[in-house]
């Protein structure tokens, strides 16, 4: 049976854990909200290059570039994976991993060969220790990471498109839509399906002069296309990992003072009985010596 000493050592320990979780919910809610004011400041400059690529994709055909062209046959594809680089988030890590080990095993029984480029700590990790086919890995890259990085990433997956290396490439990321929802989700990078006919219908519509030529234009637009998904991925995902992670320390701080409140109860009622057990040696004894 517990004593009275073991419940107050377990209490300060729950509260010194309910100190730490409380702190976590704090740091993960102000970094969040940096990576909210990312992703705000991005959209306009994304929302405009859909805009003029899909407008321009409308005089476009499969065969003008070779990143619109979609081969006959699809031997290897590359996934762009993206997970966080620690954990005490809650799912966030395991439903991207799980995605991931999905989507490979589909590709295996169509035959496709994959491989994988995993950006996070969590993912590398873990495909590493199963031994998946790695191409590269980066970690320790959110908070940091930049347009350069997406570039970086964006052109090395061009080449291997262009030079044969792959079929098809496409990128795993958890979408941030609130704070409490993050959705795991997949798109195809290359080829590039560019949006079709956006036309804002509350403005008039915008002619535009393509100089030298569309060509020209169109392979600029392309990696550069590219390059702005990949950079979203890195902000949605960066945010819905301290979205997951608020969320997971606001409910352990939950749970400790539920841990505390039986605790505490615990600890009454063992007090109780041992100040009734003492109350009684006391009568007997007086009665004793009445006798």
């Amino acid at each position: 049976m517990e004593t009275i000493r073991d419940i107050r050592r377990k209490i300060g320990s729950v509260k010194k854990i309910k100190q730490i979780t409380r702190a976590m919910n704090m740091v993960a809610a102000a970094k969040l909200r940096k990576s909210q004011a990312k992703l705000h400041n991005i959209e306009p400059y994304r929302s405009k290059f859909m805009e003029l690529a899909g407008r321009l994709s409308g005089h476009l055909g499969p065969d003008t570039h070779p990143l619109l062209f979609k081969r006959e046959e699809t031997k290897k594809v590359e996934l762009l994976h993206f997970t966080g680089d620690r954990g005490l988030c809650g799912g966030f890590n395991a439903g991207l991993i799980s995605m991931a080990e999905k989507w490979i095993k589909d590709k295996q029984n169509k035959g496709v060969d994959y491989s994988l480029t995993l950006i996070g700590g969590k993912g590398s990790s873990y495909f590493k220790r199963k031994r998946y086919n790695i191409t590269s890995t980066m970690v320790d890259a959110y908070g940091d990471a930049g347009i350069s990085e997406a570039s970086h990433i964006g052109s090395r997956l061009i080449d291997a498109y262009m030079s044969g290396q792959c079929d098809e490439v496409y990128m795993l990321y958890m979408k941030f839509e609130s704070i409490t929802r993050q959705t795991p989700t997949i798109v195809r990078l290359i080829p590039v399906d560019l949006p079709q006919n956006v036309v804002d219908e509350k403005g008039p519509k915008t002619e535009y002069v393509c100089e030298p030529s569309l060509e020209g234009v169109l392979t600029e637009i392309l990696p550069r296309h590219i390059t702005i998904k990949i950079f979203n991925a890195f902000l949605e995902n960066e945010a819905g990992e301290h979205a997951a992670r608020m969320v997971a320390m606001d409910n352990s701080t939950k749970n400790c003072d539920d841990v505390l409140d039986l605790l505490t109860l615990t600890y009454n009622k063992i007090r109780q009985a041992a100040i009734t057990s003492e109350l009684m040696d006391i009568i007997g004894g007086a009665e004793a010596v009445k006798a």
